[in-house]
């Protein structure tokens, strides 16, 4: 009787343990395919930006492309003009920077003046005077003409 309980018993265990393992499997196999789904996820947002930022380089080529034609276009047609259209296409950009400079500079010129006149001391009126807008826009100027400059030269 004894054998038979026994058997009984082992054999019910050896019956549960290959369920218990399977459980047991199932469970590191969700958690295995848990972390790849999650290392996929990430593969693809990393695909996706790069993507992203051919796309935005190769619509940055394509504008730098257009404004190169555009500008050689421009050229061509004002020599077809005679040189008399082509003087002039080329004075535009100087005369339109001279005219806002020095209205820029009167427009500066005319509130310190008021200010000193309103009772200001000279000193703190120059020094407040120019702010950092000021500075942006001088720095935008210098760019253009300067940087500009070395820009088309080196891409000619």
């Amino acid at each position: 009787m004894l054998e038979t309980l026994l058997g009984s018993l082992f054999g019910g265990i050896f019956r549960i343990i290959p369920e218990v393992l399977k459980m047991l499997d199932a469970k590191n196999e969700r958690a295995h395919e848990a972390i790849m789904l999650d290392k996929e996820m990430a593969f693809a947002k990393i695909k996706g930006e790069i993507t992203m930022r051919q796309v935005d380089a190769a619509m940055t080529m394509s504008e730098l492309d257009v404004m190169t034609d555009a500008i050689k276009e421009q050229g061509q047609t004002a020599r077809a003009a005679g040189k008399f259209v082509a003087a002039l296409s080329a004075l535009v950009r100087p005369l339109v920077t001279y005219w806002f400079v020095v209205l820029y500079s009167l427009v500066k010129i005319a509130s310190i003046l008021m200010a000193i006149a309103d009772g200001g001391d000279w000193k703190e009126v120059l020094i407040n005077a120019w702010t950092p807008d000021d500075m942006a826009l001088l720095m935008m100027i210098l760019t253009l003409w300067f940087v500009g400059r070395v820009w088309e030269r080196a891409t000619q």
